[in-house]
């Protein structure tokens, strides 16, 4: 698991702003008292606990879409494919050179 910040960063980002926004859900007896323990536990406010735990959640989902790694061969790979000169594509040159949808229309 790639951990973006420890718990205290992630404390203080969840607290450094004003919080204006409300996220409601919906869970189970269960779920809630899960949640309940593992904020005692923490010694953290569920609100808190929920928080911060979604907030770290997020930024892992996030990391995979910022970052990729690749082994030597799939770097000199990468590489080669960025210098590689561009490819003709008629089709697509027509299509650039056609107004797009949101361009000012021709007046009369």
């Amino acid at each position: 698991m790639i951990r973006c910040g420890n718990r205290d960063e992630l404390s203080a980002r969840a607290a450094a702003t004003t919080r204006s926004e409300k996220l409601d859900l919906r869970l189970t007896p269960a779920a809630k008292s899960t949640l309940q323990r593992a904020a005692a536990a923490a010694q953290r406010s569920v609100s808190e606990f929920v928080l911060e735990s979604a907030l770290e959640r997020a930024d892992e989902a996030l990391i995979e879409r910022r970052r990729f790694g690749l082994d030597g061969a799939q770097w000199q790979s990468f590489l080669s494919a960025l210098d590689a000169p561009t490819r003709h594509h008629p089709r697509l040159e027509r299509l650039l050179q056609e107004p797009g949808l949101f361009d000012d229309a021709p007046t009369s």
